[in-house]
Order: C-alpha cells, then structure tokens, then sequence
C-alpha cells in the first residue's frame, strides 16, 4: 500500500495507517504552477446594495475592506483550515459583480508556484471577504445571506485542470 493508504482508505490520502488525520507529506511533488478561482454571493435588501455601490455605509468603504480581508485571509488559510499547507501564494485577485439589486457575487482567483494547489485559499478568501461584507452592513441589513461558496475553475497538479459545470 502506498503512504495513507489502509484498507479502510484505499484513496484518501489525509489518512495515517491507524486512520486517523495527517497532513500529507508533499516534499515529493514537483513545483507546478497552480492556481483556483472561487465565488460566494451575498444577498441584501435593494437599499443595502446600494448604500455600498454610493459609498455611503458608515464604516467606510465596504468593497475595499472586503478585498483586503479576501487577500489577508487567503495568506492565512492554513491557520484556519488544519489540513492546509503554508505556501507561497504568488497572487491573489478578489472581484466584485453586483446583479444591480440585491445579490453580490465575489471571485477570488489565487496562484501559485508549488507542490500543492490553492482552492482553499480561494474559497477562504471568498467566505473572508462575504462576512466582512456582513460585518460592515449588518446595522442597516441582518438578513443578508452569504451562500453558494463553490470551487469554480483550478488549474495545474497532478489531479490536472478543473471547471466547475453549470
């Protein structure tokens, strides 16, 4: 049997042979270059999207301070998610898309150069940024809903390209 495999796991690799947790040993991957792009959507009232669209929300700028959050979170996703490896993230790209009413769609595209990919970082900086779009509109909108966080394009690997199907 290959490392992490038992019989109980034949192909999951983030498990020793007692079948318990690990971090998978990555040492002997190649570099490749990688990269991911993940989406989430905040839904709001009418009036909140446009509060944010007019920069009129109290706490300031919400989009630039939901970029910023994308990014930090993206560089520390291994501090939240245990299985993760540091790495060195070459890039990383939030974007906003707003349906003209009441929904918000954020995209975080994240690269890298490495043995191991980065859709995690890409789907922690989307979830980053939607709370702190939350956190800076929540007193004039507590029913907004972030939702729909998905994995929609990755690319390099030994698993090779993926693009989400509609």
């Amino acid at each position: 049997m290959n490392q992490g495999e038992t019989d109980q796991y034949p192909r999951l690799t983030h498990f020793n042979s007692e079948g318990r947790a690990r971090m998978v040993d990555v040492s002997d991957k190649p570099d490749t270059k990688r990269s991911a792009t993940a989406s989430c959507v905040v839904q709001m009232k009418q009036e909140t999207m446009e509060l944010i669209k007019q920069g009129k929300m109290a706490k300031g700028d919400v989009l630039a301070v939901a970029q910023v959050a994308g990014i930090m979170a993206a560089k520390r996703t291994p501090e939240w998610i245990p299985m993760c490896h540091p790495i060195a993230i070459s890039g990383v790209d939030i974007r906003f898309v707003d349906d003209g009413a009441r929904e918000l769609t954020i995209l975080a595209t994240v690269t890298t150069t490495g043995p191991t990919g980065v859709e995690m970082e890409a789907l922690t900086a989307v979830l980053a940024s939607a709370l702190t779009v939350y956190d800076m509109c929540k007193a004039v909108d507590k029913e907004m809903t972030v939702s729909f966080a998905k994995l929609l394009v990755k690319t390099g690997g030994k698993s090779g390209d993926y693009t989400r199907s509609m």
